[in-house]
C-alpha cells in the first residue's frame, strides 16, 4: 500500500508542465512528486513510504534576495554550500520560472549540493557566462558522472544555446553534486532531484 504525503501551501508548483522533461531522464508518471518551499510544514514520512521513489522540485520563491542558502531545504533532503538566493536584475540572466534563483557565492563560479540520502537523478535549468560543468559524486567522493553546458548561454547574446538550458544527471547513489565554471557567473533555477 502506498501512502501519500500532501504538502499544503498558498502556492504549489507541480511538474505538470511537460517541458520540464526534455529528455528521457526519468519516468515522472511513476514517481511521487513533491514541491518544496521553506514555508511548507515539515511532513513525517514513515518507512513504508520512504521506499517509494520521490521527486522534489525546490520552490525558491520564499527565499529573500541575497539570503545565504544552506539548510533551508534540509527537510527535503538537500543542503547547499556556497549558495545565495538572488533576483537577477541583469537581463542576460533570466529566470526559468518565478523571480528567485540560486547563484554561487561568496566564491563565484562554484555551487555544491549534498543529499542526505542518495538520489538517482538531478536536474536544473542553468544560465552561465562561461562553460559550466555539473558533476555527481558518490559517498566516497568518487566521480559518478558529469555533464556540461559547452559554452555561455546568456540572453541577448550570440550564443547558440538558449538561456535556462536544462542540465540533468542520472546515476545510482548520487550523494553530492557540484556546479563549476572558470572565471564566470551562473544561476540555477527549478532545482529537482529524485530518490
Amino acid at each position: 500500500m502506498i501512502k501519500e504525503a500532501t504538502l499544503q501551501s498558498n502556492k504549489a508548483p507541480t511538474f505538470e508542465d511537460r517541458k520540464f522533461l526534455r529528455g528521457n531522464y526519468v519516468n515522472v508518471e511513476k514517481e511521487t512528486i513533491d514541491s518544496a518551499c521553506k514555508s511548507q510544514n515539515q511532513i513525517d514520512i514513515d518507512e513504508e513510504q520512504a521506499a517509494v521513489p520521490t521527486c522534489i522540485c525546490l520552490n525558491l520563491e520564499d527565499l529573500k534576495c541575497f539570503e545565504a542558502v544552506e539548510r533551508q531545504y534540509e527537510q527535503w533532503g538537500v543542503i547547499f554550500h556556497n549558495s545565495i538566493a538572488i533576483q537577477p536584475s541583469n537581463p542576460a540572466f533570466p529566470t526559468h520560472s518565478g523571480v528567485t534563483v540560486l547563484m554561487g557565492s561568496p566564491k563565484s563560479g562554484f555551487l555544491e549540493a549534498t543529499f542526505l540520502r542518495p538520489v538517482h537523478w538531478v536536474s536544473t535549468f542553468v544560465t552561465s557566462s562561461q562553460r559550466l560543468v555539473l558533476c555527481a559524486y558518490d559517498r566516497h567522493n568518487q566521480l559518478l558522472t558529469q555533464t556540461a553546458l559547452p559554452a555561455a548561454n546568456l540572453a541577448n547574446s550570440d550564443s547558440a544555446l538558449p538561456p535556462s538550458t536544462l542540465l540533468s544527471l542520472t546515476a545510482n547513489d548520487i550523494h553530492r553534486i557540484t556546479f563549476s565554471t572558470f572565471d564566470g557567473q551562473f544561476i540555477i533555477d527549478d532545482f529537482s532531484f529524485c530518490f
